[in-house]
């Protein structure tokens, strides 16, 4: 390993794992050149002796987004997705939906969008789609009318309203899966075919897949909760098995080991090795706020502290195609104008590409930002760059 001062990452994990702040967790990190640093601590399930690895399977959750987004980006590098074209010129029932903005009593209070979403709105998250653990509105509108969120896997999630006229707000929710339906019609491929051939194969992602096999599903983590005395239990918290449809949002199974091939093609500007998967200006662009003198939410409170705990990740937060990007360098951290995103069960990246460095971290636990676990995040980045 190239990183000099391992020491002080390991104990970051280590440590974590022992006062149980984490169940078990893998940390992992590149430079242009090679894989810099990989690490685990604790074990595969709680109460088990397997411990966790590098190569053990677990649900990326929304870290898919970024493979989608790069699915969406490919097609555009070909012509045959313009990424300012209403979403509607390809997804023809998309035009069906409306604007929730409010309720009468129990009635929820509809009308149609003042402007087209497009695909670029898709991949920002400013086409106005919001998910029900951080939206109270849409988590009351489903529940009223018994419309599905996306963890069924049910095709009734795709009629569900948008929370804002397109491009007036940034609300993180369903529009990956919806870019996801736009990358098959424009392909002519299921989402799975699709992201197989034209990205995981090519990168030999070879443990990344759209369903687990029995011997990978027994090395897999499962999605562990705190009991009421507060240690971590396994659960068997798991996506749909047979959906409806692939969600561009979620729906991969990966490990640590390859999705680092995934960020590490990104700090190379489309390439690994041989392979090119983008044009380095396309990857240039996602790494370029995109979404004009809107933010990304310093704060976000949960609608359903069970998935979700109170988000804060801070002010002058722009989004690029895919990727949450800092406008500001970060104290001992990732420097301005790295991209970076997260996955429900406390998995995160970033991508820094003045500094040629990126990183990873992986849990299998809920909820998303539960603070102990989120600090142990920080705390793995910080010791990263300390090394370096």
């Amino acid at each position: 390993m190239a990183v000099a001062k391992t020491g002080r990452i390991d104990e970051v994990l280590e440590t974590a794992v022992g006062r149980g702040d984490i169940p078990g967790v893998v940390a992992m990190a590149a430079d242009d050149a090679d894989v810099i640093y990989e690490g685990a601590a604790g074990k595969r399930a709680a109460g088990t002796e397997d411990p966790i690895t590098p190569d053990t399977m677990l649900r990326i959750a929304s870290m898919t987004k970024m493979v989608t987004t790069t699915a969406a980006l490919q097609l555009y590098d070909k012509g045959a997705l313009d990424l300012d074209a209403p979403v509607d010129s390809y997804r023809p029932e998309f035009a069906d939906l409306q604007v929730l903005e409010g309720f009468d009593g129990d009635t929820p209070r509809l009308r149609p969008p003042a402007t087209r979403a497009t695909v670029r709105q898709l991949m920002t998250h400013t086409a106005g789609f919001g998910y029900w653990f951080w939206n109270r509105d849409i988590d009351r509108y489903e529940q009223l009318t018994g419309t599905p969120n996306v963890l069924p896997g049910k095709d009734a999630v795709f009629t569900s309203p948008m929370v804002c006229d397109p491009g007036t707000c940034l609300e993180y929710g369903i529009n990956i899966d919806w870019l996801g339906r736009v990358i098959e019609a424009v392909s002519g491929q299921s989402l799975d075919v699709y992201v197989k051939a034209n990205i995981t194969d090519p990168l030999s992602m070879t443990n990344t897949t759209a369903r687990m096999t029995p011997t990978q599903r027994a090395n897999s983590t499962p999605i562990h909760t705190r009991d009421h005395d507060g240690a971590w239990v396994a659960t068997d918290i798991d996506w749909a098995q047979e959906p409806d449809f692939w969600g561009g949002g979620h729906f991969l199974y990966s490990t640590p080991r390859d999705y680092l091939r995934f960020q590490r093609m990104l700090l190379r500007r489309g390439a690994l090795g041989d392979v090119r998967i983008l044009d380095a200006a396309t990857v240039d662009q996602a790494f370029t706020n995109q979404i004009g003198e809107l933010f990304f939410p310093p704060s976000i409170a949960t609608a359903h502290p069970e998935l979700s705990a109170d988000i804060n990740l801070g002010p002058d937060l722009k989004w690029g195609l895919g990727l949450l990007l800092n406008e500001k360098q970060q104290p001992g951290m990732r420097a301005a104008g790295s991209g970076a995103w997260a996955g429900l069960f406390n998995t995160h990246f970033w991508v820094d590409p003045a500094s040629r460095i990126t990183g990873s971290i992986f849990s299998q636990c809920l909820p998303f930002g539960d603070p102990a676990v989120f600090q142990v995040y920080v705390d793995f980045e910080r010791a990263l760059y300390e090394s370096r």
